[in-house]
C-alpha cells in the first residue's frame, strides 16, 4: 500500500470537496433544501478531515486493517489461534450446559418435610400440599386400595389436594 503523503492528498481532498459542492448545488436546485445542505455536509469532510490530521489516522487504520487481514488469510499460526479460540469458545458454552443440567453438583440431601403452616425460608408451606404429599399412597398400597370404587375416588380427591 502506498505510504501517507501531505503533498497529493491536499489537492485530492480539495477536488472531492470541489466537486461534492458542485453536486450540492444541482442537488439543491433539483430536489430542495435538505438535500442541498446534506451533499455540503458531506462535501465539506475531506477538506475537514486533512485539516484536523484525523485522514492520516483513517489512513493508518485502512492500512492496518489491510495488513491484519493479509496476514490472518495466508497465516497457519493465525489459523491455528482462530481454531483455539473455536475450540475455547465451544468448551464454554459445554461448561454453561453442564453446569445448568447439574453436572459437578453433589446430591442434595433431602430436607425433612415442615409441618403444614411453619415459616421456612420460602415462606409458609400451604397446608393442602402438606397433607397430599403425606395422604399420597405408594404403588404397592394403591394396588390395595383398587378393591372398592370410593377408595379410588378418595385418592384421586387427594392427590387434587381436596379433602
Amino acid at each position: 500500500m502506498p505510504d501517507f503523503n501531505d503533498l497529493t492528498l491536499l489537492p485530492f481532498c480539495v477536488g472531492l470537496t470541489l466537486l461534492g459542492l458542485i453536486g450540492s448545488w444541482a442537488a439543491w436546485r433539483r430536489r430542495g433544501v435538505a438535500a442541498g445542505t446534506r451533499g455540503v455536509a458531506w462535501s465539506l469532510l475531506p477538506v475537514s478531515l486533512y485539516l484536523t490530521g484525523l485522514l492520516e489516522l483513517v489512513w493508518d487504520v485502512v492500512r492496518s486493517s489491510v495488513s491484519w487481514v493479509t496476514h490472518l488469510i495466508f497465516s497457519p499460526t493465525v489459523w491455528a489461534g482462530v481454531a483455539l479460540f473455536g475450540v475455547s469458545v465451544v468448551l464454554y458454552v459445554v461448561s454453561g450446559v453442564a453446569r445448568g443440567r447439574g453436572g459437578n453438583q453433589k446430591k442434595a440431601e433431602k430436607k425433612p418435610a415442615s409441618p403444614a403452616g411453619e415459616l421456612t425460608s420460602t415462606g409458609p408451606a400451604p397446608a393442602s400440599a402438606a397433607t397430599a404429599k403425606a395422604a399420597k399412597p405408594s404403588k404397592g398400597k394403591a394396588k390395595q386400595q383398587e378393591s372398592s370404587e370410593f377408595d379410588e375416588i378418595e385418592d384421586i380427591l387427594k392427590r387434587h389436594g381436596i379433602n
